[in-house]
Order: structure tokens, then C-alpha cells, then sequence
């Protein structure tokens, strides 16, 4: 890879509309900061994208030059995948419209956005997509490797939703994939994350929601986990697909407004939302409510908007973050002993470890339909793990490894690449999670990437061709 030279920043700013950062511009340290704190890279050069004409002239500097270069979106990706050290940043963040459109009930959203940005405009109109549970998230990273929502269980994933997308693909070119032009792209990309170019533009499907939804917070002691758990998988089993929960282990904040022996408690919890009215919601939720003798009950009715950011302040910029994530072949009795045991060991109060409850509208897409794969795991298992001292992460790190290595005896290994570590293992956890559709997948990277710029991410390898 080439070392960039001051003459190339020049050059760079010249080709753009956007501003283009180098260390020593007041920009420069935020613009490199991303939302985990445990990620400290400097880029070389940051491009700060004003539209698609910018990324794709960034795209064409960068294979020009052979730089190394990384895609930032809303910059909430895990990994930290979004910067790279002395390359160049193709920085979306600028690119945050949202535009309705009414007649085809979709909407249109840039790469940069957030999905906050998105609810701002949809919500209002009892109307919704797919997205993200926090509502700073960025669009692109999270759509483009899955998406597991709210409304997960009514309404399927983010990629079950993608109908059309503007691309900047290797060599510059913008183009358009959807069902009828660039089929194969529009089917890689909904679940191949950021292998075959840069997203510029989502178009997205609506469904009716809201504006008030039902929402269920509950919180149980924690030496009652494994029976609390046990107790909603059997009250979840076949619910409705307007009923999308999740089981979990944390701590309660450190807040005056709970009574003093509850904060920063540990706590076993019960979480979702009934997509519909808010009425039923209530009536079907009541059974969660009563698992265990409750610490705390927040449920009831609110408006979507307010469900969406309700989680924001839990999940602030700047913390020291390793997630990893599984999907679990059940969850049996054996599987619940073993995640409540390990979250029983968090070294960290701020660690979430959180039990997702798919099926529904998720499992009826086929495997092959979709570049994400197979749909049949019913349960998720993701091992949030949060920190704010640096001297504690060893600690932390080796806490999600060893729990991931516990469960997977209960799960043929297929991760969920939201939530990938650090990515590493990854040609591994790739084949394992994309299964039959790797060989498919491989072969349209070959087409639209051959030599592989677009690698920072659950990197998929081109094809190679036999002589």
C-alpha cells in the first residue's frame, strides 16, 4: 500500500465538495472518533463525503493510488471497522437525508444517517422500518449485515426490507441495485455487509406502527435468572408475530430516581414491544409481567419515537465495547443454566448479556433468498460487553471469548456479524455463518470487487477464477 504525502491531500480536496481532513486540522480528532472507545486509529486522511459524486471520487483516489481506505458511516460499528490506521477514510457522516416516499410507502435514506434520523420522519405518520433498537445506530452498517429490530418478529430484518440501493462500487461507478437491475448485488447486499461497494442511498419498505406502541420493561432479581428466562421461552414459544422479546442479564443505573438498594443492582429482565395496538399489547404481555416476583415494572404504552430512544442513554459514545454474538439451535434448559451461570461471572456491571427471541416474519424468508443465510435459529444470543477502564480489558475480552466458546456446544456456530468481536477468526466465522450461500457470495465479490478494496468488514474473498 502507498504512503500518502502531503501532495495528496491537495489533490484529494480538489476532486471533492467536502472538506477532507489530515491530523492538525481542528476537525480532525472528532471527526476520527467513533462510538467504541476502545478504537483508536489515525487515519492518514479523512473524506468527508457532501453526496455520492464525493465517495465516488474517494473510491477512484484511493484505487488510483493503491491507499488503504475504510467506509464510516454513523461510525457505531463494534468492530471499529469504519477507521483505519494511516489510510483514508471515506467519511459518510454528512450524508443524513431522509426523504417519504408516500405513494410507494417507502423511504429513501443516505448512508450517513441514523436511525433516529429516520424515525424522525416515518414515525409521525404511524409508520416505520425495520431498524435499529438504539436510535444513534447508524443505517448502513446495521442494514447491510442483518438488522434485528423491534419489530423483528412481524416485520423481518432490516434486509428483508431493502428494496433498492444507490452503490459506489470499486472502479467509481454509481449504480442502482434492486429486484431488476444488478439483481445479484441487491441480493448480496442484504447480508454480505460492505464487500461489494459503498451504500450511498437505502431505499427501505414501510409498514403501519404507531404512533403508540405497547412496551414491556420488567425487571426480576437476579438469582432468579434461570428460572425467569425459562419461564418467558415457554411463554414466547408461538407467540404472535406482533410480540418480539428478549430475556437478559444487567444492572440497573446508578440513579436517584431508585430506591437505593436497586442501584446499579444486577438484574434478570424481560424487554420488547408488541408491534400493534397497544391494547392487545398489554393483554399478551401481562404473562411477562408475572414471571417472578418483579423489582420493577416500566411497561405500558408510549409513543414509538420515545420506545426507539429509550435505550440512548445506556449505550453512550466513548465506552470500551467487545460484543459477540450466536445463534443458539435452541433454547434448552441446558443452554439457559449455561447463560445465566456465565452472566453470574460479568466483570463488568455494564455488561449486557441479552437472549434475542427471532422467528416469526424472520424464519419465513429462505436461506437461499437473501445473502444473510439461514433463518431457522430461533434464539440469539449476544454477549454485550462494556467497559470504561482500559487496564480492565483483558478481563472483559477474555470473559466474551470464553462465554462465546461455552455456547457453542448449543449452536452450529452461525454468528450474527453486528456483533462480531474484533473479527477475528473471521474467514472462519464467515463460512460458518454464510454456510451454502458463501460459494454465491464469493463469486459476486469477484464480479463488483475482484481485488478486494472493500475489506475491512466480515471480509469475504473474491472468487478466483481457474485457468
Amino acid at each position: 500500500m502507498t504512503t500518502l504525502l502531503p501532495d495528496h491531500h491537495a489533490a484529494l480536496a480538489e476532486r471533492l465538495s467536502g472538506a477532507v481532513l489530515a491530523p492538525g486540522h481542528a476537525a480532525y480528532e472528532a471527526a476520527r472518533s467513533i462510538w467504541n472507545g476502545m478504537i483508536d486509529k489515525r487515519p492518514a486522511l479523512i473524506a468527508r463525503c457532501a453526496d455520492a459524486a464525493d465517495v465516488a471520487a474517494a473510491v477512484r483516489f484511493a484505487v488510483e493510488h493503491d491507499l488503504a481506505f475504510s467506509v464510516r458511516g454513523g461510525g457505531h460499528n463494534v468492530a471499529g471497522t469504519s477507521l483505519v490506521d494511516d489510510g483514508l477514510v471515506i467519511d459518510l457522516s454528512a450524508m443524513r437525508g431522509v426523504r417519504l416516499d408516500a405513494s410507494g410507502r417507502t423511504v429513501h435514506v443516505q448512508g450517513g444517517a441514523t436511525w433516529g434520523d429516520v424515525d424522525a420522519v416515518t414515525a409521525p405518520l404511524g409508520l416505520a422500518t425495520p431498524g435499529g433498537v438504539v436510535s444513534e445506530t447508524g443505517v448502513a452498517g446495521l442494514a447491510l449485515s442483518g438488522g434485528v429490530s423491534h419489530q423483528r418478529r412481524r416485520d423481518g430484518m432490516t434486509v428483508d426490507n431493502l428494496v433498492s440501493a444507490e452503490v459506489v462500487l470499486a472502479d467509481g461507478r454509481i449504480v442502482r441495485a434492486s429486484a431488476g437491475e444488478h439483481a445479484d448485488l441487491h441480493w448480496a447486499l442484504r447480508g454480505g455487509g460492505g464487500n461489494f461497494g459503498i451504500v450511498t442511498s437505502f431505499e427501505l419498505r414501510l409498514h403501519a406502527l404507531g404512533p403508540e406502541v405497547y412496551g414491556i420493561n420488567v425487571a426480576y432479581p437476579v438469582e432468579d435468572a434461570a428460572r425467569v428466562l425459562a419461564r418467558w421461552r415457554d411463554a414466547v414459544t408461538g407467540a404472535p408475530d406482533e410480540l418480539t422479546t428478549a430475556g437478559f442479564v444487567w444492572s440497573l443505573p446508578d440513579v436517584d430516581i431508585l430506591p437505593e438498594p436497586l442501584r446499579g443492582a444486577p438484574y434478570v429482565g424481560i424487554a420488547g414491544m408488541w408491534a400493534g395496538d397497544p391494547a392487545d399489547g398489554e393483554r399478551a404481555a401481562q404473562p411477562l409481567r408475572e414471571l417472578a416476583a418483579p423489582l420493577l415494572d416500566m411497561s405500558g404504552s408510549m409513543s414509538y419515537l420515545d420506545f426507539q430512544r429509550s435505550l440512548d442513554p445506556f449505550f453512550p459514545a466513548g465506552v470500551r465495547r467487545y460484543w459477540k454474538a450466536l445463534y443458539l439451535d435452541g433454547f434448552s434448559d441446558a443452554a439457559i443454566d449455561m447463560t445465566a451461570d456465565w452472566s453470574h461471572r460479568r466483570p463488568s456491571g455494564d455488561t449486557l448479556v441479552i437472549v434475542r427471541h427471532c422467528g416469526g416474519a424472520m424464519s419465513r424468508v429462505g436461506a437461499a433468498e437473501t445473502a444473510f443465510g439461514d433463518r431457522s435459529p430461533e434464539w440469539m444470543l449476544s454477549i454485550d460487553s462494556s467497559w470504561l477502564d482500559p487496564a480492565e480489558d483483558d478481563v472483559n475480552i477474555a470473559y466474551t471469548r470464553e462465554f462465546w466458546d461455552a455456547a457453542l456446544p448449543h449452536s452450529n456456530g452461525q454468528t450474527y456479524f453486528n456483533f462480531p468481536g474484533l473479527l477475528e477468526d473471521n474467514d472462519t466465522a464467515v463460512r460458518a455463518s454464510y454456510g451454502a450461500n458463501h460459494g454465491r457470495l464469493a463469486r459476486i465479490k469477484a464480479a463488483y470487487d475482484p481485488d478486494n478494496r472493500f475489506r475491512l468488514n466480515q471480509n469475504i474473498q473474491p472468487a478466483r477464477s481457474t485457468p
